[in-house]
């Protein structure tokens, strides 16, 4: 155990406190990183933790502490570590716990809390708040630690939970009057242990029969590769199910990568096709929710059939039937279904591949032109077309992605070839995640980070370019400027002269606020200079961010789920939104 700083002769020198019992027991179980904002009551255990050897990463809000070590869960399987201070602080972190739980990533959000008894007869605590209790339904399980004895208990339960199963956010509260407690040096060190994962659950082999034998009989069978794939690390077997079979796959945002997007078996840009013509469909880590319209509706062949497989039972027929659930740990249930093509083989059609192929030439030779256009000013297509130039050249680099246009189309325009290396929004679709992501990705990996973000998404996290700085970390932040949520042209339909509620400051100059904290700035208005000064930047390896100047009326209402914001049925709005400049929406989706 490690000795606690205290004066000489005070009786003291055979005890451990809490701060440094939750430190030791964190080292113990392989934690390297807390990401988090001090404060009372736990300024003291972040100054022990990072004296012990936990690097700690003081960001400049709860929320992006808790998406940096998120994305730490996502990229290593293991859960990333957040602090949070009592009451406002800790919920603050309420929303990024909850998007890591519905993102299936593990991370542990530890809060300090304030006196258990004070608040617990709601006698007026100073930021008094029952916050266990509040965590309840945003993470897979919230914990206290009342009494330091339970300390090792608490953290080995947290690390089992966030990661067995589907993988999620557990909060472990940390009241001070749990803080302030004391242990026995010798009996701490006996009470420490390294929490032990169960393996997750075999597939049954009748499931592996009956989904091969459905995949024999398609005409049309298409792999749906989800996120979950991802968290699974699954990508050497998906690659090898794809060069046995020929079936095609569309890949969800965050699975772009585990094959390449250049594989030809890819249908990115025959979505419409691939959904409306596929027979039989297998799930692998993608679930039926609302970014695959539930399985159901127009976008989907009427009488195609599902083969999900699954690592939580809750997710099979959420929204329709499923025929053939397939229960149990995802790389194990392709090995064997790889290893089942030697009794039931599977292949699909010349045809029905060459049908795919066709509709991605015709799609992609629609799109590609604006991709290359050298127009100005700058649209989304052209400026993500440039910097695609550069990622081409930088496959290694994450990718940390949002916005509404400039995530739709970033994540259509700029393709992936390595597994885990593009973070976004993903299931639960929140904006202001991006700079979290790329803080914890950069320090999780010690690899360069690409940030990607409209205007408004920049303007929810924007303030951790200076956490990057101060960490000299080797992330290009690079924010797209239309002037506006959506877009910057829409116009007050009052006459109070305000600015309309989707108007931001459209002559702002983001690359002056990195360069506020040591950053290197760069203002771009044409696809060369965006080419340029991004690649630059990149090679740099420092923190960097390039503003890209777009055209005001660039950009289109809610990006590619327009669908999901109903219009007014009378007024100005029943009829149009803004169409002074109408944006053509994108096909790629």
């Amino acid at each position: 155990m490690t000795e606690v700083a205290v004066p000489a002769n005070t009786g003291t020198q055979n005890l451990t406190d809490s701060p440094h019992y939750l430190a030791e027991m964190l080292l113990k179980n392989g934690v390297k990183h807390m990401y988090g904002v001090v404060g009372i009551p736990v300024t003291d255990f972040a100054r022990i933790a990072q004296a012990m050897g936990i690097r700690y990463v003081g960001m400049r809000h709860e929320e992006d502490a808790v998406n940096a070590a998120a994305a730490e869960g996502f990229l290593t399987g293991r859960p990333g570590v957040a602090l949070t201070v009592s009451a406002p602080g800790f919920l603050n972190g309420l929303a990024p716990l909850l998007e890591a739980t519905n993102n299936g990533w593990p991370v542990i959000m530890i809060g300090g809390s304030s006196t258990r008894h004070v608040v617990d007869l709601k006698e007026g605590e100073y930021e008094g708040l029952d916050q266990r209790a509040y965590a309840e339904p945003f993470a897979k399980e919230s914990l206290r630690i009342d009494r330091i004895e339970d300390i090792p208990l608490a953290v080995a339960r947290a690390i089992q939970i966030s990661t067995s199963g589907r993988p999620g956010g557990v909060y472990l509260d940390f009241p001070d009057d749990a803080v302030g407690q004391t242990l026995d040096k010798a009996q701490a060190a006996a009470e420490l242990w390294t929490a032990n994962v169960p393996q997750p659950p075999r597939p049954a082999q009748a499931s592996i029969d009956e989904a091969l034998k459905l995949l024999a009989s398609a005409k049309n069978p298409l792999m749906v590769v989800g996120k979950g794939a991802a968290i699974a690390r699954a990508e050497a077997e998906l690659q090898e199910f794809v060069k046995k079979t020929d079936i095609p796959y569309q890949p969800m945002s965050m699975a772009k990568g585990l094959i390449p997007d250049t594989d030809p078996h890819c249908t990115a840009s025959a979505r419409g096709l691939a959904l409306r013509t596929a027979d039989v469909v297998l799930l692998v880590g993608a679930r039926l929710n609302w970014m695959l319209n539930f399985g159901r509706g127009k976008e989907w062949n009427p009488d195609v059939k599902f083969i999900q497989l699954e690592i939580d039972p809750h997710e099979f027929e959420n929204s329709r039937p499923i025929a053939c659930p397939v229960l149990g740990d995802l790389k194990e249930s392709l090995k064997l279904l790889i290893a089942g093509l030697e009794k039931t083989p599977v292949h699909a059609s010349k045809e029905w591949l060459d049908a795919l192929q066709a509709d991605t030439q015709k799609n992609d030779a629609r799109f590609d032109p604006r991709e290359d256009s050298d127009t100005v000013p700058l649209g989304h297509f052209n400026a993500l077309g440039a910097i695609k130039k550069v990622y081409d050249k930088n496959p290694d680099l994450y990718l940390c992605n949002e916005g509404a246009n400039t995530l739709d189309d970033c994540r259509d325009i700029i393709q992936m070839q390595q597994p885990r290396h593009r973070l976004d929004c993903g299931t639960w679709g929140v904006m202001g995640c991006g700079t979290g992501y790329a803080i914890g990705a950069a320090i999780t990996t010690g690899g360069k980070v690409l940030y990607i973000g409209g205007d408004s998404a920049f303007g929810f996290d924007g303030m951790e370019v200076e956490t990057a700085c101060r960490f000299n970390l080797p992330i290009t932040f690079v924010v797209l400027n239309n002037g506006g949520i959506y877009r910057g042209d829409f116009e007050n339909l009052g006459d109070d002269g305000d600015p309309s509620p989707l108007t931001l400051t459209y002559d702002a100059r983001y690359d002056k606020m990195i360069e506020a904290f040591g950053g290197t700035g760069y203002y771009a208005t044409t696809p060369a200079e965006v080419e340029q000064m991004v690649g630059q930047a990149v090679a740099s390896g420092k923190p960097s961010m390039v503003h890209v100047q777009l055209a005001e009326y660039a950009g289109k209402e809610s990006g590619n789920i327009g669908s999901l914001n109903p219009k007014p049925v009378v007024g100005p709005l029943a009829t149009s939104e803004c169409t002074k400049y109408p944006y053509k929406q994108g096909a790629h989706m």
